[in-house]
């Protein structure tokens, strides 16, 4: 009869067989992880591309190389998973088929989220700290995306200020001369409708983009403005609406005072928790140009919105924080 430490040796030696043989089979169990041909790859100069390259490309691109330690079960489920997602979202393999600016729009969320923290993702530098992206990496995007104003001479600057100036105020008083029939706008592919009161809405607070010379103003409706004077922005309450509203830049004057030029667009931000569930609890929707041209060609285009205000999840996914003084 085997005395009790050789049965507990026999029954430890057993247990590693188990576990060797169970953790070798799990190998064989490999979800599909391939790179595809890069057919458009970003353009971009080869220093940006470096720090990409360095820091992004192995999750958002199709030439992901796997370290050793990644390739290992049940590591290897994680990373295969993870890397398919992050080509869903961006994929710098095949942006190069898209114009310049959208390139670079594109470009401008992926730095804006590496400026906030959230990329790399801090679970993946925790395993792979030589993607992290440096103080100096970040300015050499952030010099690419700042781009230099156009070039016009004095008279096209000027007719192209009076021109906004025109745009402007028909923005601020109505959309539609008198007595004309209302614009109809359609709703966007994700049933998110416009909403012309926007423009009765109260300012709390503005941005600026500055890879596409843009000046953003945000503002709330009544619910909004209701919460920040409370102070229950975190979470906003249901019914709460956002628009936010892009114009050009003009050319700083002589006192280097910068105008809002032409109108780009508008973005509606309206939250109901249990009808936007899907989409962290907003409904999205956005409208471009002055005939207000929904954005996208079907509802997937909510993923970009997602995705953008993503990082904000502790915010309840609002960038902007209110100035202060809203009553």
């Amino acid at each position: 009869m085997a005395s009790k430490p050789e049965g507990r040796f026999r029954a430890l030696l057993w247990a590693t067989v188990i576990f060797v043989v169970v953790f070798v089979c799990l190998q064989f169990v490999r979800p599909e992880l391939t790179n595809p041909p890069v057919t458009a790859e970003l353009q971009a100069p080869p220093a940006v591309k470096q720090v990409l390259k360095n820091s992004c490309y192995n999750c958002h691109s199709n030439e992901t190389k796997l370290p050793w330690f990644d390739k290992v079960v049940p590591a290897y489920w994680v990373v295969s998973s993870d890397v398919n997602e992050a080509r869903k979202h961006l994929n710098f393999s095949e942006m190069g088929k898209l114009p310049a600016a959208q390139q670079k729009a594109f470009l401008f969320e992926a730095v804006n989220m590496i400026q906030l923290g959230a990329m790399p993702l801090p679970s993946y530098l925790r395993i792979h700290p030589g993607a992290k992206v440096t103080p100096e990496e970040l300015a050499v995007l952030r010099d690419y995306l700042t781009a230099p104003p156009p070039d016009q001479n004095a008279t096209k600057a000027a007719s192209a200020e009076n021109a906004a100036d025109v745009e402007y105020g028909k923005w601020i008083h109505e959309s539609q001369p008198e007595g004309a029939a209302a614009m109809e706008v359609k709703p966007e592919f994700n049933g998110v409708a416009y909403i012309p009161d926007y423009k009765n809405w109260k300012v709390i607070s503005s941005t600026d983009r500055f890879d596409n010379h843009t000046l953003r103003e945000i503002l709330g409706n009544d619910v909004a403005v209701k919460a920040i004077a409370e102070n229950h922005i975190n979470p906003w309450p249901d019914g709460t609406m956002f628009a936010k509203v892009a114009w050009a830049q003009s050319q700083p004057d002589e006192n280097g005072v910068v105008k809002t030029g032409a109108f780009v667009q508008v973005e509606l931000m309206i939250k109901d928790a249990k009808k936007y569930a899907s989409t962290e609890g907003w409904g999205f929707g956005r409208w471009r140009g002055t005939d207000l041209k929904p954005y996208g060609k079907d509802a997937n285009f909510q993923n970009e919105c997602t995705t953008c205000h993503a990082p904000m999840a502790k915010n309840d996914y609002a960038y902007t924080m209110p100035m202060g003084g809203q009553q």
